[in-house]
């Protein structure tokens, strides 16, 4: 593997190996980490707004030792005209390592690294709808820190899962484990028009004995035509409250890719509550994003 684009590039024992990296990672003095890949550099290019994953990546780089930047994009020469595929080039031919994308076009991270002249790796971080695949990583290793035996679990992911990239990587990864038992529940509009997950019809067909609930966002700068009935009365029928969490397991975790909206998607007596590892994905993040950089920088130039 030599960019990471897609979380189905990545068997169950390629997953498995890399949160066992993240382990080792996670034991390993910041100092120790800080001379693995002393010398190198990473660049951030994100072409839509980030915080958590813009700030996770720069943290990650600066504890395996990269020099990391980011480019402003507003300020950037794209303003000008510059095609992106110039822009890459461009920025090659600077030196830099490993390429960090967001951008809000479908698979144009596995355009790029065709683009690429040299070794560099390119990481996706969020393209359109489809994937976002280090926000899967991370939150199968935060399910895996709870209850290790992914596989047998209900996993119910609630809101907007048609715009969503985080579901759609999320439901792979799960998938790619031999979970069989993933279920969604949205508005007909937020559903996709097919999913390897089940639909449930309900908040309590998706809550009942659930052990991993995950509430989404609505992506509202990705839907076009959504009912304001549906967007007011959001929370009544999709948010997560005190009441319904008690539908599922008692010992059930309930996560969010964030940024959360409070009071809509998540009532926040649960967000802060004790069944909450929202504040534990935030912090494998960083985590799950040196492992993947340091696969990637550790393999020879064919990605073996």
């Amino acid at each position: 593997m030599k960019h990471f684009c897609d979380i189905k590039q990545l068997d169950a024992h390629q997953l498995n190996a890399l949160f066992e990296l993240a382990d080792t990672i996670s034991k390993t003095p910041v100092s120790e980490t800080k001379t693995w890949h002393h010398g190198k550099t990473a660049m951030g290019l994100f072409f839509e707004n980030s915080t958590r994953t813009l700030m996770s990546f720069q943290l990650a780089a600066q504890r395996l030792g990269m020099d990391f930047s980011a480019l402003n994009v507003a300020h950037s020469s794209t303003q000008k005209g510059e095609t992106l595929k110039d822009t890459l080039l461009t920025l090659e031919a600077m030196g830099v390592d490993t390429f960090i994308v967001r951008h809000n076009e479908n698979h144009i991270q596995e355009q790029m690294a065709e683009w690429l002249t040299s070794d560099a790796k390119i990481i996706n971080a969020g393209d359109g709808t489809h994937q976002h695949p280090t926000q899967g990583l991370l939150d199968l290793y935060t399910i895996r820190s709870h209850k290790p035996n992914l596989a047998s679990l209900k996993v119910s992911i609630i809101g907007d899962i048609k715009h969503s990239r985080v579901a759609g990587s999320l439901i792979d990864g799960l998938a790619t484990l031999g979970n069989q038992n993933t279920w969604i529940h949205a508005p007909a509009p937020c559903l996709p028009e097919s999913s390897r997950a089940q639909v449930a019809e309900s908040m309590e067909q998706a809550l009942t004995d659930a052990d991993v609930v995950v509430m989404l966002r609505i992506q509202k700068e990705r839907i076009q035509h959504l009912d304001t009935a549906v967007l007011n009365h959001w929370h009544e029928n999709f948010g997560l409250n005190s009441n319904n969490i008690q539908w599922a397991k008692s010992d059930a975790i309930v996560m969010h890719p964030g940024p959360m909206n409070r009071g809509i998607e998540i009532e926040s007596a649960v967000a802060d509550g004790a069944q909450s590892v929202i504040w534990q994905q935030v912090k494998n993040g960083v985590l799950m994003r040196q492992a993947i950089m340091h696969h990637l920088l550790t393999q020879d130039p064919q990605g073996n």
